[in-house]
């Protein structure tokens, strides 16, 4: 009698469940990526030649899901580290002139203006490029405007036995000028949290200010962006260089920071297309026995296209990590290799 009554339970459950399933639009998705890339360093009175043929972590799988007019959804896998993690998981209410998305997706401070390969599609984000990452947020979009309340960041800056007291979420928002042959990004990100030690208060404040843009000519196109931020380490901005503050004889010193990426390319044809790209960001500490810690990158590629969704890009190009805050000198490493990839 017992196994009859879950039974029916189930049975009902799922009777209710099903109209909402299939209501649903599910539009599955995939990206099989291999990157096979050779690094020659040159370190501090060493060099090594390392081969790196792997999956990259950004393979994914996921599904764009339409429930009706005005609420969409979407989820998608990867695979860092060789296990499955979170990308994206959200949904999207419509809601007369404007969005509201809850769930984790690309921050607004995100532009992706250039397509390198190489460290796991990159994309100069590291190097110039502007990217504060995947983030937990509640987001409100009203055309091309965005605003979200974003999970906040912090760090203990190394310090011995600290505790963090965080009273706001971070703030971040976007705005595109969009026509025909080009468009303009601005974006901007504000954080902050208290650090507490022996008795001391430190309060750490992050902001990055952002331009970008793309301009279209036929075939070819040209785009890049600026940033100036402060403090961009806690933050979690993709930043090559180290952009945290210190905390130094009962003081906080704040970390200034900056970054320039172009990126430009052209069609040849349906099989082959072209893009080189070039980046520059620094930080430093507001302290004069800290020198500057700056990161130069550029880059060449080409895209083969084989067929709709299966392609390759051998690239070429060089990270220079120059000198630490300290003036010691840092890795310069040439790569040069290929990614290969099927999306289905």
């Amino acid at each position: 009698m017992r196994k009859k009554v879950i039974a029916a339970v189930a049975a009902w459950a799922l009777m209710g469940l099903t109209p909402c399933l299939w209501a649903a639009d599910w539009n599955f998705y995939g990206s099989a990526r291999i990157r096979t890339f050779y690094d020659d360093v040159d370190g501090t009175g060493t060099s090594t030649t390392n081969l790196t043929h792997a999956l990259q972590g950004n393979s994914r799988i996921g599904a764009r899901v339409k429930v009706s007019d005005t609420l969409d959804g979407r989820f998608e896998y990867g695979a860092s580290s060789g296990n499955a993690n979170i990308r994206h998981l959200y949904g999207e209410w419509t809601f007369g002139p404007g969005k509201l998305l809850v769930g984790q997706t690309d921050s607004p401070l995100n532009f992706a203006l250039s397509n390198q390969v190489y460290d796991t599609d990159a994309n100069m984000d590291p190097y110039g490029g502007v990217d504060a990452k995947r983030q937990a947020m509640v987001q409100l979009t009203f055309g091309d405007f965005k605003i979200a309340a974003i999970e906040p960041d912090t760090s203990d800056l190394n310090l011995a036995t600290p505790t963090t007291e965080v009273k706001l979420p971070k703030v971040e928002a976007s705005y595109r000028f969009d026509t025909d042959n080009f468009f303009v990004d601005l974006a901007a990100g504000y954080g902050s949290y208290t650090l507490k030690e022996s008795g001391r208060e430190y309060d750490v404040d992050s902001y990055i200010f952002a331009l970008g843009a793309q301009a279209r000519f036929g075939k070819a196109y040209l785009g890049g962006d600026v940033w100036v931020g402060q403090n961009v380490g806690p933050y979690d901005f993709n930043c090559s260089p180290d952009g945290d503050p210190r905390v130094e004889s009962n003081a906080l010193i704040d970390n200034d920071a900056y970054g320039i990426m172009v990126a430009g390319g052209y069609k040849l044809n349906d099989t082959f297309s072209f893009e080189a790209g070039y980046g520059y960001v620094a930080a430093e500490l507001d302290h004069a026995s800290y020198e500057k810690d700056d990161t130069t990158a550029y880059y060449i590629q080409s895209t083969v296209t084989l067929a709709d969704g299966v392609f390759f890009v051998p690239e070429i190009g060089r990270v220079d990590k120059d000198k630490d805050k300290s003036g010691t000198p840092e890795t310069d490493t040439v790569y040069y290799g290929v990614k290969w990839q099927i999306n289905f």
